[in-house]
This record gives structure tokens, sequence and C-alpha cells, in this order.
């Protein structure tokens, strides 16, 4: 453990991984108000949208449309300096990607060969094979790059994975080069014990700036698993904002772990980077939920109604 615990950053799925499971389609422009809500709390890293066929992920329709409207609001937040990422799930869709103006990519492989099949229909070693081309394709032409790693404790169709099995694919993809990979709890079944288990040979083989943690709040563990990923030194962390979320291939799995109390958590220790305005933000996420006709998960939100 770190004897002194680093400040940490927040990457916003919100746009993408909240949304892509919500019954409500919502159309391009009502996704760039919320993105642009998100920017004016102080969000930086934001996930905005997918490159996936629009008939597989409707709600999801449009990105390089929403990625063209986004590109001309920049001038509005230059002291900010967003970075807008695309999820890329294959070659076509990096192709498309690369025609946008998009920061930043982001891929997918997961610990379950089984979850990579239900996932996108490619076996692991499909996946390192695509990765081993498209990771240095995307430096190539100087775009981020992030790796989402998922069901790094439990796999729905697998059951419980073994940090052995998680650290096997770590070191693959610290072999091809991924500059950050972020490690998925996909169904929140992880404990603060299930994280320490997982990150100490993680830990040998990479360094914690090399990772970051994307949790789910299925069993209210969320919190708990960011304070002992922070003892670790690891300081980044996936949130989405009011705690929208699920994955459409992770039967059972809630929300995502929600940005509001992330924030709140961490300013109230004195540990977040970067400045947010927690009002601007529950401003974003209550117009959200009167744009999808639901109430969001986070618990600091409904603190903060009015």
């Amino acid at each position: 453990m770190t004897a002194r615990r680093p400040k940490a950053e927040i990457f916003e799925v919100g746009p993408r991984d909240g949304l892509q499971n919500q019954s409500r389609i919502l159309g391009v422009e009502a996704r760039e108000h919320f993105i642009l809500s998100l920017l004016d709390a102080g969000l930086r890293d934001i996930e905005v949208g997918s490159f996936v066929r629009e008939d597989r992920i409707p709600q999801l329709a449009g990105t390089q449309a929403l990625l063209a409207r986004l590109d001309k609001a920049r001038s509005r937040y230059k002291k900010l300096s967003p970075r807008f990422w695309s999820f890329v799930p294959n070659r076509k869709g990096f192709s498309d990607a690369l025609e946008t103006s998009s920061d930043g990519f982001s891929f997918f492989i997961a610990a379950s060969d089984t979850f990579c099949l239900r996932n996108v229909n490619r076996s692991q070693e499909d996946l390192f094979q695509e990765l081993a081309q498209l990771l240095p394709a995307a430096r190539k032409a100087k775009r981020l790059t992030r790796v989402y790693l998922s069901t790094v404790t439990y796999c729905p169709y697998e059951g419980p994975i073994r940090p052995a099995q998680v650290l096997r694919v770590v070191k693959k993809l610290v072999d091809l080069g991924a500059k950050e990979i972020a490690l998925g709890d996909t169904t929140g079944h992880a404990t603060p014990r299930d994280m320490e288990r997982l990150l100490t040979p993680l830990l040998k083989v990479a360094p914690a700036s090399r990772f970051a943690m994307h949790l789910h709040d299925t069993r209210g563990l969320s919190l708990a698993n960011v304070c002992q990923s922070l003892e670790m030194g690891v300081s980044k962390f996936d949130s989405s904002a009011g705690g929208l979320g699920g994955c459409p291939y992770a039967p059972g799995a809630a929300g995502n772990l929600a940005t509001e109390d992330l924030v709140y958590m961490l300013q109230q220790q004195d540990l977040l980077k970067a400045d947010i305005d927690l009002a601007a933000l529950a401003r974003a996420s209550h117009w959200l939920e009167a744009q999808l006709g639901s109430l969001l998960p986070s618990k600091v939100l409904k603190t903060l109604k009015g």
C-alpha cells in the first residue's frame, strides 16, 4: 500500500456506457446538451459515444454527428481542454472513428472468454490479435487510447474470475502497448478484499498510473472499492452521472458508480484533482432524469433536489 493517497481523476462514461442500456432513446441534440452540461460542471474526460452498428445499439446512433457538434463547442472550453472519447469495438468502427475529431479511443476485452463472445461475438484471442493492430494504429494517428478489461472479479457466465486469469491478460495488454487499462467490476460483485487480491499482482507488472477502475454499484460497494484502490495507488475512476447505466451483456448488473457520489466523497477528503462543481453536475443529472422519465440511483443526487 502507498503511504499517501494520490489525487483522483474522473473519466465520465454516462453519455456512452450509461445511455446504451436505456429504453428511452435520446437524439444527438439532447446528448450534446447533456455532455456540454457535464463540461460546465468541470468534467474533462468524457466518453461521448460508440462506433457500433446503429441497429445493435440505437441509443448511440449518430456518434459521428455528435462529435462534429461537440467539436464546434470546444472554443467555449479552452481552459478545461476537454477530451472526447469514443468506444471502438472493431476495425470498421476504428476506421469510422478516425474520420472524426474524437480525442481518444476505448477498446474492449474481457478476462472471461465467454463474456468476450457474448459481448462482441469474438473470442479473447481474436480480440488480442485485433488490438495488436489497432493500438499502434491509434497511436500513429495521435489518438489517446485505453482498453476496457471487463469481468476482472466475476463473470455472469463463468462465475468467479481468479486474479491469475486477469494477470495473464494484463501482461499481454502491457506487451501490446496499452497505455491505460480500465479494470471492470462488470457485475458489481467485488469487495475491497477482492480489490486488494486483484491489484497486488497487477501492480508488480505495471505501475498504478497504468490502471483505471470501472466499478458498478450493484451491491453498494463501489465507493468502498474506490477507497481500497486509492490506498494501493490507483487514482483513475470511471463513473456515470447520476449512476446511469448497467451492462446489456451482464444480466443483473446495476448502474455504474455515480459521479455525484464519487465527487462528494473525494471532495470531502480533498482527494479530487479537478475542480468539479457538484451543484452543476447535479443539474445535468436532474435534466437527464426528465429526459429519460425515470429517477437516477445516485444517493448524493437525491440530496440535491432543487
